[in-house]
């Protein structure tokens, strides 16, 4: 037992006791914009901004740089999202709906610039070394455009929360941030249930349409 929990938790020896704090908080107030995205409600942006906040904070002086540009940009979407879905158009609030082939074309748009975009980042700070900065580069690009997605009330951004959280979940433990692991397991569970969840409320709308 000695064992497993210095293997999970060891690490934490060496950070200071307000950054593990800062990190549960942010994990926390991760758990409440995802849970609140799965109910499709607004408050997954302002509990969103706090989460991100704090880990734009904690990954920079971590030297997470791609980790770090993915908390940035979903900080920068939230303010976005919060506007898209306030907005509303003939008197009526965004409402969810399928990504239109446009918007599939921005995707794939968006995915190759933060690929380009993160390599630049490593690069020229020195710190492509490992194996984790390739995985960080493609991890980036795919939560980047979920993010895009969701901040549009697209039902496909759940497909990229999906895939991109089944792989940082082992990525985050390998790097020695046990509670984000943690989180990130947790997000997939969510992120297939919040999926589900918008499906319902997009045939029924598409039903009485």
């Amino acid at each position: 037992m000695n064992q497993l929990f210095e293997l999970m938790f060891g690490q934490y020896s060496e950070y200071q006791p307000v950054d593990i704090a800062l990190e549960i908080t942010g994990v926390l107030f991760g758990f409440l914009s995802v849970w609140y995205a799965k109910k499709n409600h607004i408050w997954v942006f302002p509990t969103g901004l706090i989460s991100t906040g704090i880990f734009v904070y904690l990954l920079w002086k971590w030297v997470l740089l791609g980790d770090m540009l993915i908390n940035a940009y979903y900080f920068i979407m939230s303010i976005y999202g919060w506007y898209v879905w306030t907005r509303k158009i003939n008197d009526k609030p965004t409402q969810i709906s399928r990504t239109r082939l446009k918007e599939k074309k921005t995707s794939l748009l968006i995915f190759m610039a933060t690929l380009v975009l993160v390599v630049l980042v490593y690069q020229s700070a020195g710190k492509w070394t490992s194996w984790t900065a390739y995985v960080d580069s493609v991890t980036t690009g795919i939560f980047f455009v979920g993010m895009w997605l969701m901040a549009r009330r697209k039902i496909e951004n759940w497909i990229f929360w999906i895939v991109g959280n089944i792989i940082s979940a082992p990525l985050y433990f390998y790097k020695g941030l046990t509670f984000t692991s943690l989180q990130y397991l947790i997000f997939t569970l969510i992120a297939v249930y919040g999926f589900l969840s918008w499906k319902h409320i997009l045939n029924s709308f598409e039903a009485t349409a």
